[in-house]
């Protein structure tokens, strides 16, 4: 509440700079807006899409990068780079025609040998990979990238998976560019322009993108130092767009601003270190699960928006996720008592863990706020550790070193996507999670080209991580954006991606 009364003092008190400064939107002639600022509150981790790891900075480059595909607003991969692709029945080999006259931002035309060393590099397949290349494992099923003709694909695979469309989303660069990393080349609506490190990334319109045009010719994401700093300068005026608003910001948003509510898209979860050895305790894993009451924390956290999930997958992926995780563990403290003293934990021996939370996402913050007062109803110590993105990046999502944490997982459109984290091998599977069970499921699935087995394969695999309590997962959060009254037609999409290129001039 001390929060909301300070953002209300400083709101009076912006009145007049609101009126002055006017945001960064204007006309051209009585058509276009011109340009737009876009509030972010995470720091780009690289501006080559073949190195970023951070969902914040795949959602910024999606208007720079495309690849042989790309996701729509429903939900479906539609061709982009590709006209048009067919996958063979048994799974073993995709086949892509190029769409004519696809350009590079540099203006070289996109060619077969461009795609060919794109996916290559992706799928770690070159001769001389560059280390910092952040190799996809799903396209470790590849086993060759051919070109047959000039305008045709054909990748063949070592073992059937009829997924893999979901991963060559991947972005098509040029082979013969070598300066990705400080003025990245792409074939999207927006072409790079600038960047400025924790200050802004600046696009503007491509005009020989072979699509439909963007309506802003440029655009500015502006990287704040936080969530509040974002707020602040969009009630100053200076921010057009803010995806990150929280729901106390959203009850104070001025009136010039439509609020636009969507999903985030990601896995949020007290993801637990499995290997900390408290956390290597089933017992222990589901008390933690049982002494969370999510409704309450979506109260709290969301004004009530968001969706409670019961496992890691989140409900956009339709057919493949199992609703009925989402009550498995019921709030029963009574009975997280219970299993704690089973595991030899009471008033005289507390259970007490760390939580890092990256310091940027006041959701996951909030989030550890509410479990740290409710895990004290069971008598469990937890206490917060804020760190920085970069920090969260290095120490836990790299380095293991933590016990638990709270963050967003997100996933392209492939059920596998968001499971493979936990199977033994994965780089990625840093709850360090390991079961021969889940391993035999999850290769068993990706292998199915029946698709009512892969369905019961993937529900099962939810099952077994659900029961396992691999973490304590919580909710797919909703997402709630300001957008000037200037600007509609903000889209949301089912992957974790933001899209300007649609925006339009309000009418």
């Amino acid at each position: 509440m001390k929060k909301k009364a300070v953002f209300l003092a400083l709101l009076a008190s912006l009145t007049a700079l609101c009126a002055c400064n006017g945001g960064s939107s204007g006309k051209k002639g009585s058509e276009d807006f011109v340009s737009a600022v876009v509030g972010i509150t995470q720091d780009l981790d690289s501006l080559d899409p073949h190195i970023a790891v951070a969902a914040g900075t795949d959602e910024v480059l999606f208007n720079v990068f495309e690849g042989l595909v790309k996701p729509s607003v429903d939900g479906t991969l539609v061709p982009a780079v590709a006209k048009d692709y067919t996958i063979a029945p048994d799974g073993m080999s995709y086949t892509f025609t190029l769409r004519e006259n696809v350009k590079f931002h540099n203006g070289k035309a996109v060619t077969a040998d461009d795609v060919v060393y794109s996916i290559e590099r992706c799928a770690g397949l070159l001769d001389n990979q560059d280390p910092e290349v952040v190799v996809e494992s799903a396209l470790s099923v590849i086993s060759a990238v051919e070109k047959v003709g000039e305008d045709t694909i054909v990748i063949t695979l070592s073992e059937p998976n009829t997924e893999l469309l979901g991963f060559l989303t991947c972005a098509v660069i040029p082979m013969d560019y070598t300066s990705q990393k400080s003025a990245p080349v792409g074939t999207g609506p927006y072409k790079f322009v600038s960047y400025t490190p924790l200050t802004e990334f600046v696009v503007e319109r491509f005009e020989e993108y072979y699509g439909e045009k963007p309506y802003l010719e440029k655009v500015t994401f502006k990287i704040c130092a936080s969530n509040d700093a974002a707020f602040m300068e969009l009630l100053a005026g200076s921010i057009d767009v803010f995806p990150y608003l929280t729901d106390e910001q959203a009850s104070q948003l001025p009136a010039d601003y439509n609020l636009e509510v969507g999903s985030t898209n990601v896995v949020q979860a007290m993801f637990l270190n499995n290997d900390f050895g408290p956390f290597a305790d089933l017992k222990v894993r589901q008390a933690l699960c049982y002494a969370v009451d999510k409704e309450e924390l979506l109260t709290i956290v969301s004004g009530g928006r968001g969706h409670i999930i019961g496992s890691n997958m989140f409900p956009n992926f339709g057919v493949y996720y199992d609703e009925t995780l989402e009550n498995y563990y019921t709030y029963q403290p009574e009975k997280a008592k219970q299993l704690l003293a089973e595991a030899g934990y009471n008033e005289s021996n507390p259970l007490t863990f760390t939580v890092k939370v990256p310091s940027n996402y006041d959701i996951h913050v909030a989030t550890a706020q509410v479990l740290v007062e409710q895990y004290k109803k069971i008598g469990v110590n937890a206490e917060i550790q804020l760190i920085e993105w970069a920090a969260w990046l290095a120490d836990v999502y790299k380095g293991r070193e933590y016990e638990a944490t709270i963050v967003g997982l997100d996933s392209a459109l492939a059920p596998s996507d968001v499971l493979k984290r936990y199977t033994s091998t994965a780089k990625n599977n840093f709850v360090n999670y390991e079961n021969p069970k889940f391993d035999e499921l999850f290769t068993k699935a990706l292998a199915s080209t029946e698709e009512a087995e892969k369905i019961s394969l993937y529900k099962e695999i939810q099952q077994l991580l659900t029961k396992e309590a691999a973490s304590v997962y919580l909710q797919d959060g909703a997402k709630l954006v300001a957008v000037k009254k200037d600007f509609t037609n903000f889209l949301f999409y089912p992957v974790y991606v933001l899209d300007l290129a649609a925006m339009k001039p309000a009418q």
